[in-house]
Protein backbone atom coordinates (compact mmCIF):
# COMPACT_ATOMS: atom_id res chain seq x y z
CA UNK A 1 0.00 0.00 0.00
CA UNK A 2 1.12 3.95 -0.18
CA UNK A 3 1.42 5.95 3.10
CA UNK A 4 2.92 8.98 4.27
CA UNK A 5 5.37 7.63 7.05
CA UNK A 6 6.99 9.95 9.36
CA UNK A 7 10.81 8.81 9.89
CA UNK A 8 11.81 11.10 12.12
CA UNK A 9 11.21 14.33 12.60
CA UNK A 10 10.46 16.56 10.00
CA UNK A 11 10.90 13.36 7.28
CA UNK A 12 7.86 12.48 6.30
CA UNK A 13 7.62 10.61 3.21
CA UNK A 14 5.22 8.69 0.95
CA UNK A 15 6.23 5.24 0.10
CA UNK A 16 5.44 2.11 -0.03
CA UNK A 17 4.85 -0.19 2.79
CA UNK A 18 3.50 -3.71 3.10
CA UNK A 19 -0.30 -4.09 3.57
CA UNK A 20 -1.25 -4.67 7.18
CA UNK A 21 -3.42 -8.25 8.06
CA UNK A 22 -5.66 -7.70 10.26
CA UNK A 23 -5.42 -10.34 13.97
CA UNK A 24 -8.76 -11.90 15.52
CA UNK A 25 -10.88 -8.88 16.53
CA UNK A 26 -9.42 -6.42 14.16
CA UNK A 27 -10.30 -5.12 11.01
CA UNK A 28 -8.53 -3.54 8.03
CA UNK A 29 -10.76 -0.27 6.77
CA UNK A 30 -9.89 0.88 3.07
CA UNK A 31 -9.04 4.62 3.76
CA UNK A 32 -11.88 7.06 2.46
CA UNK A 33 -10.27 9.96 3.51
CA UNK A 34 -8.12 11.21 6.45
CA UNK A 35 -8.46 14.82 8.04
CA UNK A 36 -4.88 16.61 8.74
CA UNK A 37 -5.44 17.93 12.88
CA UNK A 38 -3.79 20.91 13.49
CA UNK A 39 -1.49 18.57 16.32
CA UNK A 40 -0.16 16.69 13.47
CA UNK A 41 1.45 19.38 12.63
CA UNK A 42 4.33 19.78 15.46
CA UNK A 43 3.69 15.76 15.47
CA UNK A 44 5.13 15.51 12.10
CA UNK A 45 7.54 18.73 12.14
CA UNK A 46 8.44 19.32 16.22
CA UNK A 47 7.88 16.79 18.41
CA UNK A 48 7.57 13.71 16.44
CA UNK A 49 5.55 10.28 17.90
CA UNK A 50 6.09 7.86 20.19
CA UNK A 51 8.72 5.95 17.67
CA UNK A 52 10.21 5.67 14.30
CA UNK A 53 8.82 5.14 12.07
CA UNK A 54 5.19 5.86 12.29
CA UNK A 55 2.31 6.85 9.88
CA UNK A 56 0.27 9.72 11.02
CA UNK A 57 -3.44 10.50 11.19
CA UNK A 58 -6.20 9.99 13.68
CA UNK A 59 -8.85 11.40 11.68
CA UNK A 60 -10.54 9.13 9.29
CA UNK A 61 -12.95 6.85 7.95
CA UNK A 62 -13.27 4.30 5.06
CA UNK A 63 -14.58 0.84 4.20
CA UNK A 64 -14.06 -2.39 6.27
CA UNK A 65 -11.75 -4.33 3.38
CA UNK A 66 -10.86 -7.78 5.49
CA UNK A 67 -12.37 -9.23 8.77
CA UNK A 68 -9.59 -11.19 11.28
CA UNK A 69 -11.42 -13.78 12.80
CA UNK A 70 -14.37 -13.67 15.53
CA UNK A 71 -15.60 -10.39 13.82
CA UNK A 72 -19.43 -10.48 13.33
CA UNK A 73 -20.84 -7.55 13.93
CA UNK A 74 -19.43 -6.16 10.27
CA UNK A 75 -18.94 -6.76 6.56
CA UNK A 76 -17.00 -6.13 4.01
CA UNK A 77 -18.10 -3.02 2.17
CA UNK A 78 -19.36 -1.72 5.67
CA UNK A 79 -18.58 1.91 5.47
CA UNK A 80 -17.09 2.86 9.28
CA UNK A 81 -15.27 5.59 11.47
CA UNK A 82 -13.04 4.88 13.65
CA UNK A 83 -12.17 5.92 17.55
CA UNK A 84 -8.55 6.27 17.33
CA UNK A 85 -7.88 5.80 21.13
CA UNK A 86 -6.76 1.96 21.77
CA UNK A 87 -7.38 1.35 25.59
CA UNK A 88 -6.41 -0.94 27.73
CA UNK A 89 -9.33 -1.98 29.62
CA UNK A 90 -8.14 -2.65 33.08
CA UNK A 91 -6.93 0.52 34.09
CA UNK A 92 -9.64 2.22 37.05
CA UNK A 93 -10.80 4.82 34.52
CA UNK A 94 -11.59 1.66 31.32
CA UNK A 95 -13.49 0.07 34.39
CA UNK A 96 -15.75 3.35 33.93
CA UNK A 97 -15.74 3.13 30.55
CA UNK A 98 -14.07 6.64 30.08
CA UNK A 99 -11.94 4.95 28.14
CA UNK A 100 -10.84 8.61 27.10
CA UNK A 101 -9.32 8.76 30.18
CA UNK A 102 -7.10 5.24 30.19
CA UNK A 103 -4.08 5.36 31.70
CA UNK A 104 -2.34 2.75 29.53
CA UNK A 105 -3.25 3.14 25.65
CA UNK A 106 -2.39 3.38 22.48
CA UNK A 107 -3.47 5.64 20.05
CA UNK A 108 -3.99 5.42 16.37
CA UNK A 109 -1.80 7.84 13.95
CA UNK A 110 0.54 8.49 16.78
CA UNK A 111 1.57 5.69 19.20
CA UNK A 112 0.75 3.06 16.43
CA UNK A 113 0.13 3.22 12.51
CA UNK A 114 -2.74 5.62 11.44
CA UNK A 115 -5.06 7.27 8.29
CA UNK A 116 -2.38 8.51 6.17
CA UNK A 117 -2.15 5.45 4.18
CA UNK A 118 -4.44 3.12 1.81
CA UNK A 119 -5.21 0.93 4.50
CA UNK A 120 -5.24 0.57 8.42
CA UNK A 121 -6.45 -1.81 11.25
CA UNK A 122 -8.54 -1.15 13.87
CA UNK A 123 -10.23 -3.42 16.59
CA UNK A 124 -13.66 -4.13 15.98
CA UNK A 125 -14.71 -2.45 19.57
CA UNK A 126 -13.71 0.91 17.67
CA UNK A 127 -15.71 0.61 14.41
CA UNK A 128 -19.10 3.12 14.33
CA UNK A 129 -20.78 2.08 11.34
CA UNK A 130 -21.43 5.64 8.71
CA UNK A 131 -25.27 6.07 8.30
CA UNK A 132 -26.68 6.13 5.17
CA UNK A 133 -26.66 10.30 3.82
CA UNK A 134 -23.16 10.80 5.32
CA UNK A 135 -20.56 10.71 2.80
CA UNK A 136 -17.31 9.61 3.99
CA UNK A 137 -15.59 12.87 3.88
CA UNK A 138 -17.84 13.85 6.51
CA UNK A 139 -17.58 10.69 8.67
CA UNK A 140 -13.82 11.46 8.43
CA UNK A 141 -14.44 14.52 11.01
CA UNK A 142 -16.53 12.28 13.19
CA UNK A 143 -13.43 12.54 15.34
CA UNK A 144 -13.16 16.46 15.63
CA UNK A 145 -17.25 16.53 15.63
CA UNK A 146 -17.44 14.41 19.00
CA UNK A 147 -14.20 16.54 20.54
CA UNK A 148 -16.40 19.34 20.12
CA UNK A 149 -19.46 17.79 21.32
CA UNK A 150 -17.79 16.85 24.68
CA UNK A 151 -16.49 20.22 24.80
CA UNK A 152 -19.73 21.59 24.43
CA UNK A 153 -21.46 18.69 27.00
CA UNK A 154 -18.34 19.76 29.38
CA UNK A 155 -20.18 23.66 29.90
CA UNK A 156 -23.38 21.89 31.00
CA UNK A 157 -27.07 22.56 30.75
CA UNK A 158 -27.37 25.26 28.02
CA UNK A 159 -30.33 27.18 28.13
CA UNK A 160 -31.89 28.74 24.98
CA UNK A 161 -30.68 32.02 24.24
CA UNK A 162 -27.54 31.73 26.57
CA UNK A 163 -24.80 33.91 25.34
CA UNK A 164 -21.76 31.40 24.09
CA UNK A 165 -18.46 33.24 23.49
CA UNK A 166 -16.13 30.64 21.70
CA UNK A 167 -12.53 31.96 20.79
CA UNK A 168 -11.20 30.33 17.86
CA UNK A 169 -12.76 29.59 14.60
CA UNK A 170 -11.01 26.76 13.25
CA UNK A 171 -12.83 23.62 12.02
CA UNK A 172 -12.86 22.52 15.98
CA UNK A 173 -14.20 26.04 16.84
CA UNK A 174 -16.83 26.36 13.86
CA UNK A 175 -18.00 22.61 15.34
CA UNK A 176 -18.15 23.69 18.99
CA UNK A 177 -20.68 27.06 16.94
CA UNK A 178 -22.83 24.38 15.56
CA UNK A 179 -23.36 22.29 18.52
CA UNK A 180 -23.97 25.93 20.61
CA UNK A 181 -26.50 26.20 18.12
CA UNK A 182 -28.32 23.22 18.09
CA UNK A 183 -28.55 23.33 21.54
CA UNK A 184 -29.85 26.93 21.40
CA UNK A 185 -27.24 28.60 22.12
CA UNK A 186 -27.12 32.68 21.31
CA UNK A 187 -22.87 31.96 19.47
CA UNK A 188 -20.43 34.88 19.11
CA UNK A 189 -17.19 34.05 17.70
CA UNK A 190 -13.77 35.36 17.56
CA UNK A 191 -10.17 34.91 15.78
CA UNK A 192 -7.98 37.03 14.53
CA UNK A 193 -7.89 35.58 10.81
CA UNK A 194 -10.84 37.40 8.16
CA UNK A 195 -11.12 33.91 6.10
CA UNK A 196 -12.29 32.20 8.82
CA UNK A 197 -14.79 34.36 10.68
CA UNK A 198 -16.30 34.75 6.53
CA UNK A 199 -16.24 30.90 6.52
CA UNK A 200 -18.44 31.36 9.95
CA UNK A 201 -20.72 33.21 8.21
CA UNK A 202 -21.59 31.20 5.33
CA UNK A 203 -22.51 28.67 8.24
CA UNK A 204 -24.99 31.26 9.11
CA UNK A 205 -23.37 32.73 12.30
CA UNK A 206 -23.80 36.34 12.03
CA UNK A 207 -22.09 37.64 14.89
CA UNK A 208 -18.39 37.65 14.24
CA UNK A 209 -15.41 39.29 15.29
CA UNK A 210 -11.98 40.03 14.38
CA UNK A 211 -9.63 40.52 17.48
CA UNK A 212 -6.87 41.59 15.52
CA UNK A 213 -8.74 44.74 15.14
CA UNK A 214 -10.52 45.25 18.32
CA UNK A 215 -10.86 44.35 21.96
CA UNK A 216 -13.00 40.95 21.93
CA UNK A 217 -13.92 40.77 25.47
CA UNK A 218 -15.67 44.79 25.15
CA UNK A 219 -17.12 43.45 22.13
CA UNK A 220 -18.85 40.31 24.10
CA UNK A 221 -20.04 42.57 26.61
CA UNK A 222 -21.43 44.98 23.77
CA UNK A 223 -23.50 42.10 22.59
CA UNK A 224 -24.40 40.86 26.16
CA UNK A 225 -25.68 44.22 27.86
CA UNK A 226 -22.17 44.44 29.94
CA UNK A 227 -22.94 40.72 32.07
CA UNK A 228 -20.21 38.84 29.73
CA UNK A 229 -20.77 35.57 28.12
CA UNK A 230 -22.36 32.37 30.40
CA UNK A 231 -20.17 30.41 28.26
CA UNK A 232 -16.73 30.97 27.14
CA UNK A 233 -15.15 28.58 24.99
CA UNK A 234 -11.33 28.36 24.17
CA UNK A 235 -10.29 26.40 21.18
CA UNK A 236 -7.15 28.32 20.01
CA UNK A 237 -5.03 27.58 22.31
CA UNK A 238 -3.06 30.43 22.80
CA UNK A 239 -2.43 32.54 25.69
CA UNK A 240 -4.34 35.74 25.03
CA UNK A 241 -6.81 33.83 24.08
CA UNK A 242 -7.25 32.22 27.24
CA UNK A 243 -6.79 35.42 29.33
CA UNK A 244 -9.61 37.01 26.76
CA UNK A 245 -12.05 33.44 27.61
CA UNK A 246 -10.82 34.56 31.39
CA UNK A 247 -11.88 37.96 31.23
CA UNK A 248 -15.21 37.80 29.11
CA UNK A 249 -17.13 34.50 31.40
CA UNK A 250 -20.01 36.02 33.36
CA UNK A 251 -21.00 35.57 36.56
CA UNK A 252 -21.89 32.47 38.00
CA UNK A 253 -20.68 31.19 34.33
CA UNK A 254 -18.72 28.47 32.99
CA UNK A 255 -15.30 28.33 31.13
CA UNK A 256 -14.18 25.51 29.03
CA UNK A 257 -10.44 24.95 28.37
CA UNK A 258 -10.44 23.11 24.59
CA UNK A 259 -7.52 24.53 22.76
CA UNK A 260 -4.15 22.68 23.36
CA UNK A 261 -2.37 25.70 24.67
CA UNK A 262 1.24 26.86 22.87
CA UNK A 263 2.94 28.18 25.67
CA UNK A 264 2.74 29.05 29.25
CA UNK A 265 -0.29 30.93 30.62
CA UNK A 266 0.17 33.65 33.35
CA UNK A 267 -2.91 35.20 34.75
CA UNK A 268 -2.68 38.43 36.51
CA UNK A 269 -3.55 38.39 40.27
CA UNK A 270 -6.42 40.57 39.58
CA UNK A 271 -7.84 38.12 36.91
CA UNK A 272 -7.94 35.40 39.18
CA UNK A 273 -9.61 37.56 41.80
CA UNK A 274 -12.27 38.22 39.65
CA UNK A 275 -12.85 34.18 38.65
CA UNK A 276 -13.27 33.28 42.10
CA UNK A 277 -15.81 36.47 43.01
CA UNK A 278 -17.32 35.69 39.87
CA UNK A 279 -17.63 31.72 41.15
CA UNK A 280 -17.00 31.13 37.61
CA UNK A 281 -16.65 27.06 37.04
CA UNK A 282 -13.58 26.07 35.16
CA UNK A 283 -13.68 23.13 33.06
CA UNK A 284 -11.13 20.85 31.32
CA UNK A 285 -11.47 18.79 28.07
CA UNK A 286 -10.18 16.26 25.91
CA UNK A 287 -11.17 14.29 23.37
CA UNK A 288 -14.87 12.94 23.54
CA UNK A 289 -17.20 10.16 25.29
CA UNK A 290 -17.27 6.56 23.54
CA UNK A 291 -18.74 3.51 24.21
CA UNK A 292 -18.89 0.70 21.84
CA UNK A 293 -21.61 -0.71 24.24
CA UNK A 294 -23.96 2.43 24.53
CA UNK A 295 -26.95 3.69 22.74
CA UNK A 296 -25.92 6.44 22.44
CA UNK A 297 -22.13 8.66 23.02
CA UNK A 298 -20.44 11.89 21.43
CA UNK A 299 -19.27 9.42 18.10
CA UNK A 300 -22.85 8.19 17.53
CA UNK A 301 -24.26 11.52 18.33
CA UNK A 302 -22.05 13.24 15.74
CA UNK A 303 -22.82 11.53 12.96
CA UNK A 304 -26.37 11.29 13.87
CA UNK A 305 -26.04 15.01 13.48
CA UNK A 306 -24.15 15.15 10.22
CA UNK A 307 -27.40 12.80 9.08
CA UNK A 308 -30.21 15.60 9.86
CA UNK A 309 -28.43 18.61 9.11
CA UNK A 310 -27.69 20.72 12.16
CA UNK A 311 -23.73 20.07 11.82
CA UNK A 312 -22.54 20.34 8.46
CA UNK A 313 -18.74 18.90 8.19
CA UNK A 314 -18.27 19.19 4.71
CA UNK A 315 -18.34 23.41 4.68
CA UNK A 316 -15.03 22.88 6.56
CA UNK A 317 -13.19 20.75 3.87
CA UNK A 318 -10.40 23.42 1.98
CA UNK A 319 -8.46 21.22 0.36
CA UNK A 320 -8.84 17.46 -0.72
CA UNK A 321 -5.53 15.92 -1.56
CA UNK A 322 -4.20 12.76 -2.77
CA UNK A 323 -1.87 11.18 -0.25
CA UNK A 324 1.06 11.91 -2.82
CA UNK A 325 1.08 15.50 -2.12
CA UNK A 326 0.20 15.02 1.73
CA UNK A 327 3.82 16.19 1.97
CA UNK A 328 3.30 19.16 0.57
CA UNK A 329 0.22 19.85 2.12
CA UNK A 330 1.09 19.37 5.49
CA UNK A 331 3.99 21.57 4.69
CA UNK A 332 1.50 24.11 3.65
CA UNK A 333 0.03 23.77 7.08
CA UNK A 334 3.29 24.35 8.73
CA UNK A 335 4.47 27.61 6.93
CA UNK A 336 0.63 28.84 6.53
CA UNK A 337 1.49 29.87 2.40
CA UNK A 338 -2.66 29.64 2.29
CA UNK A 339 -5.54 29.76 3.95
CA UNK A 340 -6.73 26.43 5.42
CA UNK A 341 -9.62 24.98 7.22
CA UNK A 342 -9.90 21.32 7.19
CA UNK A 343 -6.96 19.45 4.89
CA UNK A 344 -8.65 15.95 4.10
CA UNK A 345 -6.02 13.81 2.15
CA UNK A 346 -7.09 10.53 0.41
CA UNK A 347 -5.55 7.31 -1.35
CA UNK A 348 -4.15 8.47 -5.18
CA UNK A 349 -6.72 5.75 -6.74
CA UNK A 350 -9.75 8.19 -5.39
CA UNK A 351 -8.09 11.14 -6.56
CA UNK A 352 -10.14 13.97 -8.24
CA UNK A 353 -8.94 17.06 -7.49
CA UNK A 354 -5.63 17.90 -8.23
CA UNK A 355 -3.95 20.64 -6.53
CA UNK A 356 -0.24 21.03 -5.58
CA UNK A 357 1.29 23.52 -3.08
CA UNK A 358 4.84 24.83 -3.99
Amino acid sequence: MNALVLHGIGDLRYEQQATPEPQAGEVRVRIGFCGVCGSDIPRCFVKGTYHFPTIPGHEFAGTIDALGSGVERFSVGDPVAVFPLLWCGKCHACQRKAYAQCSDYDYLGSRCDGGFADYVIAPVRNLIEVPQGVSLRSAAMTEPAAVARHAVRRAGEMKSGDPVAIFGAGPIGLMVAQWVRAAGGDVMLCDIVPEKLEQARTLGFDKVFNSKTGNPVEWIESQTAGEGAAVCIEAAGVPATMIQACKAVARAGCLVLMGNPSSDVTLPTTLISQLMRREVSLQGTWNSFYDPEAPADDWREALAAMADGRLQAEHLVTHDMPFSQGVGALEMMRDQTAFFSKVMLRPDESASTQETFR
